[in-house]
């Protein structure tokens, strides 16, 4: 439970302080007792796995002057407080100041193994972040966010290493949300263009009266409320990599002038005859066959001749299952960073159901099922963990149970005491269901 983690109690009355380690040990604890803050100072830092347990009153520096040391050199450490009677209002004061929890003397080993316990919790969900934002940089390069071990991916990734450090134009064909937009920033960013500029256009969003200026730029007076010159996206792109997404809703009037583009390297604002250089390279994407746009005479085969120079294509999810379940792992580690929320480990139960699921969304709706797994929120009747057709009504009851708790204690700022009274339960048995659901409260804690 606690692996890793480790605790430091601070008390110079010896028969307090082995009492109080024993007791810890006990309880599964790896503890070390010091007499004096100067004895443990040296084992705190900002990366010590652990909490601290100090008494306000010592010889030497104080339990506050150590708060105070952890609050420059290890913030996040969690600090509890043991006071006497008279110290108390020292002691909120203390918490109010950055101590994670205080305890009265004399205390029970239960309150004590209690407090230390949700400290230790709240510096595994910290240290797990850490860990998490290290992992997510260190998958900060192209090949890894690639995710996938299907056959049709070791194949995108292929041939994304293969065409990506030329200026070949590519072609990238999937259904909505599987992914397009990041096969062609891998292209980018594998290119000798990766210093330069990325333009993304999703030509099925651009208003058809509004495409030509978006695209080509206009010079000042080229229509009316054109008061000064604008840049397109054409010309914006220059030196690095336009992406056009939905090609295949491009109206054909524009079609003609972006093959001019491609073929001459040169453009023209709107109300401009003066050539612009266009030193630019071109991934478009598309869903459907564009075959068929090109026979029924929406789309100049020309032009497509000169996008599909090499095509990328990539199935949707419900045609590449052994990548669901890696790509899910992925999201879920983003988005529990992203939220600052624990990174929930899936059971073979649920790696069995996003399978099996059609995922129409492709790996949008993936990566948006993984949020809500982080954030523990029901929706379309079903549970954040994915399906409940299949949960027993104990599971069903424990997760509305959780959710209500964890609502209910973000209300009332994390105080314990407060929460425990609006649901009408006893603290020790919210405590309880506290620990059991594996819930970080958070907030000022004064109350409790």
């Amino acid at each position: 439970m606690t692996t890793g983690l480790q605790v430091i109690f601070i008390e110079d009355d010896e028969l307090v302080r082995r009492a109080s380690v024993q007791s810890l040990q006990l309880a599964g604890f790896d503890v070390t007792g010091h007499g004096s803050v100067e004895s443990a100072e040296r084992a705190i830092d900002a990366s010590f796995p652990g909490v601290i347990v100090s008494d306000i009153r010592l010889p030497g520096a104080s339990g506050l002057d150590l708060l105070a040391q952890c609050r420059e050199r290890a913030s996040e450490v969690p600090v509890i407080l043991v006071t006497g009677h008279g110290d108390i209002s020292m002691a909120v004061q203390a918490m109010r100041d950055g101590a994670y929890d205080f305890i009265e003397k004399p205390f029970a080993s239960e309150r004590l193994i209690e407090a230390v316990r949700r400290a230790l919790e709240r510096r595994k969900l910290v240290l797990e972040n850490q860990a998490l934002r290290r992992e997510l940089a260190e998958q900060s390069s192209v090949a890894p966010r690639i995710i996938g071990r299907s056959p049709a991916i070791e194949q995108v990734r292929r041939l994304i290493a293969n065409v990506a450090p030329t200026d070949a134009s590519v072609l990238v064909n999937g259904d909505t949300g599987a992914g397009k937009e990041l096969i062609a920033r891998s292209l980018h960013e594998m290119s000798p263009r990766r210093d330069k500029p990325f333009i993304a256009v999703n030509c099925g969003a651009l208003p058809e009266q509004m495409f030509e200026s978006e695209m080509f730029g206009y010079e000042a007076g080229a229509f009316t409320g054109a008061q000064k010159r604008r840049i397109g996206r054409l010309e914006a792109a220059s030196g690095g990599t336009l992406f056009l997404d939905e090609i295949e809703s491009m109206p054909l009037s524009l079609q003609v002038k972006l093959l001019r583009v491609l073929q001459d390297g040169v453009l023209e604002r709107l109300g401009s005859n003066q050539p612009v250089r266009a030193n630019l390279r071109v991934v478009a994407a598309a869903k459907g066959d564009m075959n068929e746009h090109v026979a029924d005479g929406t789309f100049r085969r020309d032009l497509l001749y000169r996008l599909n120079v090499v095509t990328i294509t990539l199935p949707p999810l419900n045609e590449r299952r052994e990548d669901i379940v890696p790509l899910f792992e992925h999201f879920l580690l983003d988005a529990a960073v992203r939220y600052e929320r624990p990174a929930p480990l899936i059971t073979d139960r649920q790696r069995v159901e996003l399978m099996q699921r059609d995922w129409p969304g492709n790996v949008r709706e993936l990566r948006n099922a993984a949020d809500r797994m982080v954030l523990g929120i029901l929706d379309d009747g079903g549970a954040a963990s994915l399906d409940t057709s299949t949960q027993s009504l104990k599971e069903r009851v424990e997760q509305f149970e959780r959710a209500v708790i964890g609502e209910t204690l973000e209300q009332c700022g994390g105080a314990v005491a407060v929460a425990a009274d609006r649901m009408q339960l006893g603290k020790a048995t919210l405590y309880e269901k506290i620990k059991r659901y594996g819930i970080v409260v958070k907030g000022d804690s004064s109350e409790r």
